[in-house]
């Protein structure tokens, strides 16, 4: 699959972060109008990420996400009344969105080799198309409350236990080795995380996100498969 199809067959995803947004904070938000709602919201948190990356969450205000989103500060604190109900709303049910991609994907593949794969790539395809909100996610986690900090660690041990489920699978299958599978889907993360952590370097060398996971996915085969 390449990512130009990958982005043809799944629904824009900032758009879905709003929605759910909406849906899990009906009762405080107080505009009426959807489409305004949804709208405003994509500006609050284009705003987040954009300011939250160049000068860093902490130093962030509201003014300046009011002035960043195109808001008056009475119309940005009639969504959220602080920059860490913005944070953990777009870090929260981003995630959610993030799963149930990754979920609809692989769950049509029985065979082991297909679903590991189709799981890196649809992986590295959704850090590209949301290549802000995953660099902005790993960067503040930090800045959360003790309860969301420890969601968003289970969020980054979600892809983990994916794959190791997926080659624990597959080696009862007799497909792939037996290995330390734990250790295997933690160094197979890393790899993901460099392509959105690390984007300056591979943008230099003009690796496209294609060429990247046409690499990974080469690059590890010969380690998960029976010789």
């Amino acid at each position: 699959m390449k990512y130009t199809e990958f982005i043809d067959s799944v629904p824009d995803s900032r758009l879905d972060i709003c929605r759910a947004v909406f849906i899990a904070n009906r009762e405080k938000i107080k505009i009426k109008k959807e489409k305004t709602i949804l709208k405003n919201l994509e500006k609050i948190f284009d705003a987040t990420l954009k300011i939250g990356i160049e000068k860093g969450f902490q130093a962030m205000t509201m003014r300046d996400l009011s002035s960043g989103a195109g808001l008056s500060m009475g119309g940005l604190y009639s969504y959220f009344s602080s920059k860490d109900e913005i944070l953990r709303a777009s870090l929260s049910e981003g995630r959610k969105i993030v799963w149930q991609i990754l979920d609809e994907f692989i769950q049509g593949e029985t065979a082991p080799i297909a679903k590991l794969e189709i799981a890196l790539e649809v992986h590295l395809f959704l850090t590209e198309k949301l290549h802000k909100w995953f660099y902005f996610s790993y960067m503040e986690a930090k800045n959360l409350n003790p309860e969301d900090r420890k969601n968003a660690v289970q969020s980054e041990l979600y892809t983990e236990k994916l794959i190791e489920g997926i080659l624990i699978d597959g080696q009862k299958t007799g497909v792939f080795r037996q290995t330390n599978h734990k250790l295997a889907a933690s160094v197979i993360k890393a790899m993901l995380q460099d392509w959105y952590l690390k984007r300056g370097k591979y943008s230099r060398r003009n690796i496209t996100v294609d060429q990247y996971a046409h690499f990974i996915i080469g690059f590890i085969r010969p380690f998960y498969l029976k010789s």
